[in-house]
């Protein structure tokens, strides 16, 4: 038998369970993963709570890497013995071993460890979806991203400096300001001791940012539309405080012919194509050295509860990764 963290219903980390769990020979679709790191995630949290609904019981974590234990029949293009990582598909990250779709499945290149292909795939492709297609960014732009010292904060921020971007940045504490800074941030607002909409407008001589990237939610949205210049972009795409209450189109209007999107990742890589296109690019910025991946924490697999806790407490920094 394997081990994995179940949940019978929704409610507080006390609904985590460490169970016994049966991993079958693949399907002729499908492989047998035995995980090596897997990625943690707000959305975990969100799934645990109930903001997503599941049908239950079921084994949370949407991000994984790992060694192929088995192949289906079907599958051509994996081998056992190969190392791969995934975002999306079918719930089960929360496990030692598992099956899951092959076409979900990504290789992962040996300039890039198990830990750091747990840790980017899914906030990383969230990274790819918000600069690429979401709002494409391009050399120039002064964008305001919102926990810049985050998982997907310090991909998004290194990326779009990478593209030309200036990046405006917000974090909570003197290490996570450093942290940005040290991550791609032109400029760090202190958002517990400044107004990051009014630092966002001196920044910008008046004329406000050309995007927001805003993985808080309901405590930043107003503030947020604010910060944008006229016909810019606001884009929310986590409810870390909580979810936005909701507006009236209008109010876009009242705000500066304001353009606004709730992403989510699993719609951008529902293609195959995009989502292996998404992930070569990350990997490929990523063995550059112009993202740098930073695990912050790592937590035993058992212990996941405690560590989401960390995360909605905001005292992670970086990316955290679980180790079965």
């Amino acid at each position: 038998m394997s081990k994995a963290i179940r949940i019978h219903k929704n409610g507080g980390p006390d609904v985590l369970t460490w169970e016994d769990v049966d991993v079958p020979a693949p399907g002729p679709d499908d492989i047998r993963l035995r995980h090596t790191a897997i990625g943690l995630n707000f959305i975990d949290i969100y799934h645990r709570e109930g903001l997503y609904p599941l049908n239950l019981p079921i084994v949370l974590g949407t991000e994984g890497a790992g060694v192929i234990e088995a192949v289906g029949s079907n599958v051509k293009d994996l081998k056992v013995g190969q190392r791969v990582a995934y975002a999306g598909g079918q719930m089960g990250a929360y496990s030692e071993a598992r099956i899951i779709a092959a076409e979900v499945a990504v290789p992962v290149p040996d300039a890039i460890d198990d830990k750091v292909a747990a840790a980017i795939m899914l906030k990383g492709m969230t990274a790819h979806m918000l600069l690429f297609k979401v709002h494409p960014v391009k050399r120039g732009d002064t964008i305001l991203v919102h926990a810049a010292a985050g998982g997907v904060g310090a991909i998004l921020t290194q990326w779009a400096k990478h593209l030309g971007c200036t990046v405006i940045g917000t974090a909570g504490s003197a290490a996570k300001i450093a942290f940005a800074r040290d991550h791609g941030c032109d400029h760090v607002i202190d958002y517990t001791k400044e107004d990051f909409t009014k630092r966002a407008k001196e920044i910008t001589g008046g004329k406000g940012v050309s995007a927001v990237y805003d993985g808080i939610g309901k405590d930043t949205f107003m503030g947020s539309l604010d910060a944008l210049e006229p016909f810019g972009h606001m884009v929310t795409y986590g409810n870390a405080s909580g979810p936005v209450d909701p507006i009236t189109p209008l109010l876009l209007t009242q705000k500066g012919s304001l353009t606004l999107s709730r992403p989510t990742l699993f719609t951008y890589t529902a293609d195959a194509a995009v989502r292996r296109a998404a992930a070569r690019d990350l990997f490929d910025v990523v063995a550059k050295g112009a993202v740098k991946i930073e695990i912050g924490q790592t937590y035993p697999l058992k212990d996941v509860g405690q560590a989401q806790l960390d995360l909605a407490a905001r005292k992670t920094t970086g990316s955290t990764v679980l180790i079965p």
